[in-house]
């Protein structure tokens, strides 16, 4: 049907676990830098921001993270959707902390892919119909005019962390409120 080369793709997988242990790991990276009886409280707040399953008593430590995340590499199948928790729980970390969260480009890819069909009925119609391009990243989706930006803010707009949308690709004309190019 299409007359693009064909790529190996016998490594893709829906299976997100891989890239839900390495998000926690980088949750554990932020809060070993906090003072300890912090980032214990950061780490277990993660943990519950996540969604990770876990019943997080007050003993829970930074620590716990590192075995939480062999835990998840090992474990079950991980959805997107618990790529997306998790996500989301490390963007919201990181801020906490002042830092920028280290997260893999096809990580942060794969969560904006998955919330432009499922964000709020506003975001999505803010990238609705287009082509949604990282700037700093090799990465892109959709079709139509492209909406560009880098990676971790259109993954923190459609992820309801910003209200900072995605803009239009250089060369291309913002639409005008009568539908036309300006």
């Amino acid at each position: 049907m299409s007359n693009r080369p064909r790529d190996d793709e016998s490594a893709v997988t829906s299976d997100r676990r891989l890239a839900t242990a390495a998000v926690i790991d980088e949750a554990a990276r932020l809060t070993a830098a906090a003072g300890s009886e912090r980032a214990d409280r950061l780490a277990a707040d993660f943990v519950r921001d996540a969604r990770l399953g876990t019943e997080i008593g007050s003993e829970f430590v930074v620590a716990d993270l590192m075995d939480l995340a062999s835990a998840v590499r090992t474990g079950k199948r991980r959805r997107t959707s618990a790529l997306v928790h998790a996500t989301r729980a490390v963007i919201v970390l990181a801020d906490r902390l002042g830092e920028a969260p280290r997260l893999a480009d096809l990580t942060l890819g794969a969560v904006a892919l998955y919330m432009a069909t499922s964000a709020p009925l506003e975001r999505r119609a803010v990238v609705a119909g287009h082509a949604i391009r990282a700037t700093d990243a090799d990465w892109e989706f959709g079709r139509g005019p492209v909406l560009e930006g880098p990676q971790l803010e259109i993954v923190r707009f459609l992820l309801g962390l910003s209200d900072l949308a995605p803009g239009p690709a250089r060369g291309e004309a913002r639409p005008t409120a009568d539908g036309k190019a300006g």
